[in-house]
């Protein structure tokens, strides 16, 4: 077998391996009744997409209980959103700041990103009601659990050939940079945030969104904001349009696994380019997240007799209007070092 071919065989598995995980966990968050049931799944997603090995039972506890300690951490922020408000709000920046500038400086990026939708659902969470905010680590918890099992028996079905090569180690850019992106992550997480303060319950969704906005907009430019956020915003709400309408015509559960498999497989040929796309992986990931979080709630909604249509219409007017912000601040904070580059100058200290 050719060099070429052996990598495409491995692209295959690859892709394979996050479709049917995001499948089984989708299917057994909703089959299970667990609360907020598309946590798990998107969860998977970025498991999947950033694990290229199984985790040990010792890694995967391990994994669990940092991600439990680190977003219970959120219910200590509620005090001070009840009776201190704005300390309250620009502690949970700085936190998310420093969430973000761990990811971008070397660290986990799952704990990263666990760490910045923990902090921001719980504490806005216990701001309504303490028993929602326990509901929501159980959640989180419970969604992990379900995420890491299947990426196990991921790797059972779908094995990782001998040969394959470790993936090159992650650029990590400067101190500086670095801080600025997570600035720029940070300021594209809180107004979801403070509009989710309004209703928790009801907003939980806009949170997750945003937590993969600010996650997406790291790596996004001034040039390509649009393209990256908005573009992947509008194709995974087409998608759940599509899905949602396939899924009437047979409604059964395991018609609910087959349908998120092919739509995740259609996705995953990209991310993996199998499919050869100009976007780049981050687009595509963050539309897979998008489809997950507004089909989970699409039926939700139904099985509790809302309004399925509105409800959709409101809810991907405020995903768009969003993902239109984060891509005023990728705008606005990226303006200065393009500036800068296109000038050749360095700033002087005032004298």
């Amino acid at each position: 077998m050719t060099a070429a071919a052996s990598q495409r065989e491995l692209l295959g598995r690859r892709a394979l391996r996050l479709a049917f995980g995001t499948a089984l966990c989708l299917v057994v968050s909703f089959g299970m009744d667990l609360p907020v049931p598309f946590i798990a799944p998107v969860l998977a997603v970025f498991l999947f997409a950033s694990m290229p090995r199984p985790l040990s039972l010792r890694a995967s506890i391990g994994l669990v209980l940092v991600v439990a300690l680190t977003t219970g951490s959120g219910l200590l922020l509620t005090p001070l959103l009840r009776y201190y408000f704005v300390s309250g709000v620009l502690m949970v920046g700085l936190c998310l700041f420093l969430a973000f500038r761990y990811g971008l400086l070397g660290g986990n990026n799952l704990v990263s990103t666990f760490l910045a939708a923990g902090l921001t659902m719980i504490s806005a969470a216990g701001t309504a009601d303490l028993q929602l905010a326990l509901t929501v680590i159980g959640a989180l918890v419970k969604g992990l659990l379900l995420a890491v099992l299947v990426l196990g028996i991921g790797y059972v079905l779908f094995p990782e050939p001998a040969s394959a090569a470790k993936p090159p180690a992650r650029t990590v850019p400067s101190a500086v940079e670095a801080s600025r992106l997570a600035l720029r992550a940070a300021l594209v997480v809180l107004p979801p945030f403070l509009l989710a303060l309004a209703d928790p319950s009801s907003y939980m969704p806009i949170i997750m969104k945003s937590v993969s906005l600010g996650r997406q907009s790291c790596t996004a430019t001034a040039r390509t904001a649009a393209r990256e956020l908005l573009g992947s915003t509008l194709l995974g709400g087409a998608m759940a349009i599509a899905f949602w309408f396939a899924l009437k015509w047979f409604v059964h559960l395991w018609m609910f696994f087959l349908w998120m498999t092919l739509f995740a497989l259609l996705v995953a040929r990209r991310l993996y380019r199998l499919t050869p796309t100009r976007y780049t992986p981050g687009f595509w990931l963050n539309s897979l997240v998008t489809l997950i979080i507004l089909l989970g709630q699409s039926v939700q909604d139904s099985v509790a007799g809302k309004d399925v249509y509105t409800a959709f219409i409101v809810r991907m007017g405020l995903f768009i209007a969003v993902t239109l912000y984060a891509c005023l601040m990728v705008q606005l904070l990226d303006a200065r070092p393009r500036l800068r580059n296109r000038t050749g100058d360095t700033p002087q200290p005032l004298r």
